[in-house]
């Protein structure tokens, strides 16, 4: 059984804390079972794992989405290391657009995130040698792909390491503010 609960800042996101099962050897955890979801009353189909590597913290990469139809639902955890993770809707006219959440995410916690489609998502390592993993319900189509400025003022993201010494990857520095993306999400 999954202990499944929503954001307390964005509701539609979910958090996710499969059991873990220890002894002296250390632990195991079965961190995604289709048959726990469903139960858990989550019908999405995943067709697609991600693994990214960051080597230094303050490593930042976002804010990404995917538009329709290629949008993406992503199920986020960090296998090693930690994370600052950070949603942001984007689903014009909600009464939560450009709102956003921060859930820390780490080898230890064991947390898996459920960011829905309609949702753009980065995270920042706190630490080196993160590695993070990810299963997505569509694939990646270049056609699609976007992002949103990872500092834009509007969303007033407060990351955990001073902007001046974040990394970004040079597509990460040159996404749009959200007022000037078309994520073509509707609530």
């Amino acid at each position: 059984m999954l202990d499944v609960q929503p954001d307390a800042h964005l509701p539609e996101i979910l958090l996710i804390r499969p059991k873990k099962h220890g002894d002296s050897r250390g632990w195991f955890s079965e961190t995604y079972n289709q048959s726990a979801f469903d139960e858990a009353g989550i019908h999405i189909r995943f067709v697609q794992d991600n693994l990214s590597y960051s080597a230094e913290p303050g490593t930042l990469r976002g804010l990404h989405y995917q538009t329709p139809p290629f949008a993406q639902a992503k199920l986020v955890r960090c296998a090693r290391g930690s994370i600052l993770d950070i949603v942001v809707d984007i689903r014009k006219g909600s009464p939560r657009f450009g709102r956003h959440t921060r859930i820390e995410l780490s080898r230890e916690n064991g947390l898996l995130v459920l960011v829905p489609e309609g949702f753009a998502h980065g995270f920042c390592t706190l630490e080196k040698a993160c590695e993070v993993s990810y299963k997505v319900n569509a694939h990646y189509s270049s056609a699609h792909d976007r992002g949103i400025a990872y500092d834009d003022p509007a969303l007033a993201i407060d990351w955990p390491v001073p902007v001046s010494r974040l990394t970004l990857s040079d597509k990460d520095q040159r996404h749009p503010m959200l007022a000037q993306s078309d994520t073509g999400f509707v609530y």
